[in-house]
């Protein structure tokens, strides 16, 4: 099983999310950017890298938020989800086609990919929203 990272950022009670690439395996599914963690590499050091490969941004990270577990048809991922924030950097898109930002209320507007939707839920369900930009 693949364990694959995902950061929760919030900016003035919105949140960031990021739709695949067209050539992508989910493409054009919304998520929470992140990636797949390396030998020898920690949850937290590989969001902090994807972050900042894929969105040219600075982070710190915080708190675990949640998991979630999927069996794709290529193979079974673990989703770990961490509470990001935004140090430094303008974004700029180098793994996905577009971002937003999104209310809690219009989560449930985007196509998410399967692995995202417990976290999506788990965020809609009360969860502890904390401003992390």
């Amino acid at each position: 099983m693949k364990k694959v990272t995902a950061a929760i950022l919030t900016k003035d009670g919105l949140f960031f999310i990021a739709k695949r690439k067209k050539a992508d395996k989910l493409a054009n599914k919304w998520e929470f950017p992140g990636g797949k963690i390396e030998n020898g590499e920690t949850a937290e050091q590989c969001l902090k890298r994807e972050i900042e490969e894929e969105l040219r941004i600075n982070v710190r990270i915080g708190d675990f938020f949640g998991e979630s577990f999927y069996q794709y048809p290529q193979g079974a991922i673990q989703l770990l989800a961490y509470w990001v924030y935004w140090e430094s950097g303008s974004i700029e898109l180098m793994a996905h086609d577009e971002f937003k930002w999104v209310s809690l209320r219009e989560l449930d507007d985007y196509d998410f990919a399967p692995a995202d939707i417990p976290l999506v839920k788990k965020l809609k369900d009360g969860e502890k929203v904390v401003d992390t930009c």
